[in-house]
Order: C-alpha cells, then sequence, then structure tokens
C-alpha cells in the first residue's frame, strides 16, 4: 500500500440548485499542508462554475512550459489521461514519493491547481480491441495495453490526484451495439466502480467522478444511472462500506461527447443505406440529438452534485449543454487545439455591441495562418485589449483586458522555478500588480510570421490567449446568471446569431496549417533540390561559357 497523504475535502454548492438548466455553483477544494510555521494548515482552491477544466498530453499542457502555465490564470483544474505512462511497468507517476506526488511530477502547484486522473484520453475515439470483463483497452506509447480495475485502483492510490475518473466499459468497435453488449456495459461499469470506492485501510475516501454508461440507448442510460441509486446489501455493500449505494461514494457524473457523436454518425450512415443520405450534420443538430441522453442519465440522479462534459466542440455548443441540461464543467481541448492550427479566439459573451440584423455572422477565431494578417499590427482578439495600451486612443478604449502572456506580456521579475524546489504553496504573484512592469501586445503579423518559420512560441502564445478568452467567456455566463437571470436566453440567441456556430475558421485554419506542415518536410527538401540543380545547371552555362 501506498504512503498516502490525506486526501482534500471536495465542496460543491449550487446557489441556483435544479436539475435542468442554467446552474451556478461554486467547488471549493481544501488541501491540507503546511504553514510557514508548521502549524497544520489548509490550501484553499475555488472553481466557480460554470467553468473550464485544462487538458493535457503526457500530463503536460500542450506547448506550455511550466513558467507559461503557471502565468495563465485560467488553468485551475487540469486532467490528466493515464494510458501515455502505461508503456512502464510500474507507470513512473506513481514512483513519485512524498506529498501530492502527481503535482510535483508534473510541474503542477497544490496551492494553484486541482488535477484529475482519467485512464483515457475524452479525446482519443480510435477504435479499439474490446473491453472483456476484467480490463479496459487503452492506448500507451507502445500499442495497446490492457487495464485491469484492481491496477487502476493501484495506480490512482500510487498517484493520489486530487479527483478520479471511474472505469467505464465505452465500446469503441463499430457501432450499432446489441442489447446484450448495453446491458454488459453498464453491469461492468458500475461493478468497476464499486472496486474503485473500495475503503482505503487509512481510511482515506478518493473524490470519484463517474462516467454515466449506456451509449446512445436512453433506456440504457436511465438502467445505470438507476444501479448507482439501488440500495446495496450482503456482500455488495460490504465491499463500499460505508456507502449505502454507489452515488453516495461519487462527487459528480461525467458525460465523455466523442462517442456519442460516433454512436450517432455510424447509426446515420446505416440509415443512408435504406433512405437518401441527410444534409451534413452540423453541430447544432447533433448537439440536439445528445441532449436527451445527458437529461436521461440526469433524470433520476441528485441535482447537487457536480455535473461534467468532456469534448465540447464550439461555445454554441457549451451554451447549448448549460441552458438545457445544466453541465458544470467543461473541458478546454476544442479551444487548446485550436490554437494547434494557428487560431486566437476572439468571441465575448455577454456581447457587448449591437448586433445588426443580417449582418454577416463572426468567426469566433481569427486563423493567424491567413495572408491577410501579414501586416495587421492589432492584438490577437477584437473584443479583449491589452493592460499597456497600444495605441495613443487607449484612454477611451472600454473593452475588458486580457490578460494573456500575449496580449498583457511581462518580463519576469523573479526566478523562474523548474524543479521540486518549486514553493508549494505559492498562491500570490511575487510581485504587486503596481510593480509589474507591462508591455506592448503581441500583435497577429507578429504571431503569423512565427507560424510561418515554423516558431513554437507561436503556439504557445495562442494557447495562453485561448484559454484566457474562454475563461473570460465563462465568467461573462457566470455574471449573466447571477445579475440578469431573466436575460440568459436572450444573451444566448444574441450569441448565436453574432458567431459562426460552424467552426469554419477552424476547419479552414486546419487546412493552412497542412499547407505550411508539408512545406517544412517534403516540401522543403524538394526546394533544395530545385535551389541545387539550379545552381549546378548555372555553373555549368558558366564552364561552357
Amino acid at each position: 500500500m501506498a504512503n498516502l497523504s490525506p486526501s482534500p475535502s471536495f465542496s460543491f454548492s449550487l446557489a441556483t440548485p435544479k436539475r435542468y438548466g442554467p446552474r451556478l455553483g461554486n467547488i471549493i477544494f481544501r488541501r491540507p499542508g503546511l504553514s510557514s510555521s508548521s502549524e497544520p494548515s489548509q490550501a484553499q482552491l475555488e472553481i466557480k462554475t460554470p467553468g473550464i477544466l485544462a487538458t493535457t498530453s503526457r500530463g503536460v499542457i500542450p506547448h506550455l512550459s511550466r513558467d507559461h502555465q503557471r502565468r495563465t490564470g485560467a488553468i485551475r483544474w487540469v486532467n490528466v489521461p493515464f494510458e501515455t505512462f502505461l508503456e512502464h511497468n510500474p507507470p513512473v507517476p506513481t514512483l513519485q514519493p512524498g506529498a501530492n506526488p502527481l503535482h510535483t511530477f508534473l510541474g503542477f502547484l497544490p496551492g494553484r491547481q486541482v488535477v484529475s486522473l482519467s485512464a483515457r484520453d475524452p479525446y482519443d475515439g480510435r477504435e479499439m480491441p474490446p473491453n472483456g470483463k476484467d480490463h479496459v483497452s487503452v492506448y500507451s506509447l507502445r500499442g495497446v495495453r490492457k487495464l485491469s480495475p484492481n491496477d487502476w485502483r493501484s495506480h490512482v492510490l500510487g498517484c493520489q490526484p486530487d479527483v478520479v475518473f471511474s472505469l467505464s466499459d465505452t465500446p469503441f468497435t463499430d457501432p450499432p451495439y446489441s442489447q446484450k453488449r448495453l446491458t454488459k456495459s453498464i453491469e461492468r461499469s458500475a461493478t468497476w466502480l464499486a472496486n474503485l470506492l473500495r475503503p482505503i485501510d487509512t481510511g482515506i475516501r478518493l473524490n470519484v467522478l463517474v462516467h454515466m454508461a449506456g451509449g446512445t440507448s436512453i433506456p440504457a442510460r436511465k438502467a445505470f444511472a438507476e444501479s448507482l441509486l439501488e440500495k446495496l446489501y450482503g456482500p455488495e455493500a460490504e465491499a463500499v462500506k460505508p456507502f449505502a449505494t454507489l452515488d453516495e461514494g461519487v462527487l459528480g457524473y461525467s458525460f465523455d461527447l466523442l462517442p456519442l457523436r460516433q454512436s450517432l454518425e455510424a447509426q446515420d450512415r446505416k440509415t443512408a443505406i435504406l433512405f437518401p443520405p441527410p444534409d451534413n450534420t452540423d453541430f447544432a443538430t447533433r448537439t440536439e440529438q445528445i441532449v436527451p441522453l445527458l437529461k436521461a442519465s440526469l433524470a433520476s440522479t441528485p441535482e447537487d452534485k457536480v455535473r461534467l462534459v468532456n469534448s465540447a466542440e464550439s461555445p454554441h455548443e457549451i451554451l447549448k449543454y448549460i441552458s438545457d441540461v445544466g453541465v458544470d464543467l467543461f473541458d478546454a481541448h476544442w479551444a487548446q487545439r485550436a490554437a494547434d492550427v494557428g487560431v486566437a479566439l476572439d468571441f465575448e459573451f455577454p456581447i457587448r455591441q449591437n448586433v445588426i440584423e443580417g449582418d454577416k455572422k463572426k468567426d469566433v477565431g481569427n486563423n493567424l495562418y491567413d495572408e491577410r494578417y501579414a501586416l495587421d499590427f492589432g492584438t490577437f482578439a477584437s473584443c479583449f485589449r491589452g493592460t499597456l495600451p497600444s495605441s495613443s486612443s487607449a484612454d477611451q478604449d472600454t473593452r475588458p483586458i486580457c490578460p494573456c502572456a500575449a496580449c498583457s506580456p511581462i518580463a519576469p521579475s523573479a526566478k523562474i522555478y523548474h524543479g521540486a524546489d518549486t514553493p508549494s504553496f505559492s498562491l500570490e504573484p511575487s510581485t504587486s500588480d503596481s510593480e509589474i512592469a507591462y508591455r506592448p501586445p503581441y500583435t497577429r503579423a507578429y504571431v503569423h510570421h512565427l507560424l510561418h518559420t515554423h516558431e513554437m512560441s507561436a503556439h504557445a502564445l495562442l494557447v495562453m490567449h485561448n484559454l484566457e478568452v474562454l475563461d473570460a467567456f465563462f465568467a461573462g455566463i457566470r455574471a449573466v446568471l447571477a445579475d440578469n437571470p431573466e436575460k440568459w436566453d436572450k444573451e444566448v440567441e444574441r450569441f448565436e446569431r453574432t458567431y459562426d456556430g460552424s467552426m469554419l475558421v477552424c476547419v479552414q485554419a486546419r487546412v493552412r496549417w497542412r499547407e505550411v506542415d508539408l512545406a517544412r518536410g517534403k516540401g522543403r527538401l524538394a526546394r533544395e533540390k530545385t535551389k541545387q540543380e539550379e545552381m549546378e545547371g548555372a555553373a555549368d552555362s558558366s564552364t561552357m561559357a
């Protein structure tokens, strides 16, 4: 048994409790620690909902160094897919000693970030070998591995994350699935949850989120939710003591949208064999199909537990799940992925400017690969400005400030920590706001140049900016729900009228990204070969002359 540190206590309160519809909430983590006087104390982390969590690749937020991630105030909760560490046995993160081993190993600060652990990457929808009765198939760097419930429990106890996602028997083979397969899925998922909830000798309780199983079958989703609420007896009750039901042992419910989309797309293809194929299904249509599935899982569960959605793909989809379902947390993967392909997000909620009927809808971001930005010396987003004025008319600029390191860059004023000597409970910057020397914001033209010259710093700037814009988006959502809840539907409608929900800008950016990426690889070698041939041809001509 690992030498466990006391788990952080988790509390969730709702200002507007309701089964469905927009909800304002507050998550409080209290982490046991030591104060400067060596007296027992607790570092308290507060996460307001609706809110976001950042996603990681191999435990690292893509493109961000440790000082970058600490510069970004939007990073309060990060999720770590554990499957990429399973190429070694035992996995390396489980070997880290001391308190908060996962934070120490990955460089997150216990006083600033909540770290959760999931077995699989919620955005990985590749076809997998089928799960078994006693294992889940996962992808490691060296191929597919079988992860058993006992191994998962052992890894969790070794890593000691703040929050852990229970294993779920989610099929990643070609749908549709038979009734027998769905029954197995919900039974296995419940059994694996019970295994994770088994008492720990030290009396420590794990903070568990359960994935709501059942696929695209509403009856199956309802059956799984009801199985969590059934009172346990005999050996089953003894195994999860002191909980009377499985639901008592979980803090909330999570939903992975990617397998739902894949199943719905497979059903559409099957229908197309018998009937003419429908028009291309857009985000709005697919979201309308998913909403009843989420509501079916929540129809009988307690209202006062956290609801988390993974793999939403647009702000429009997020608003839909907040309005119709009452989701509290969303992952930021789509915004981080937009930075991968050169998109700087540029939208706000609520919308401050007047919306003119008939105007062309705006993109939710700027594709900085596009040549029109080559001489554009404006800030990344039109909706925000930097802390330091970038023009003489800045005094009249009423736009909110974007605090990201691209729009409000600063020079480090203290030592940058990269190792285990990092102050564990550093909650505030080492200098006051009045002592921080801000610099002019980076421009679209500058990042356009960086993208075309393959500079990694371009994506670092874009990730930090996109996370801050998304964080401001959720802050605006909370402000409307707190101050003007009666205007919620109107503000959502204005947002949908103003911004393009098809996310076409990301599709176009992905095309440009591939073109530039090709120029770096085989395209570059071809140019060098052509240049060499031209030089040799010129030399031969000179010799002949």
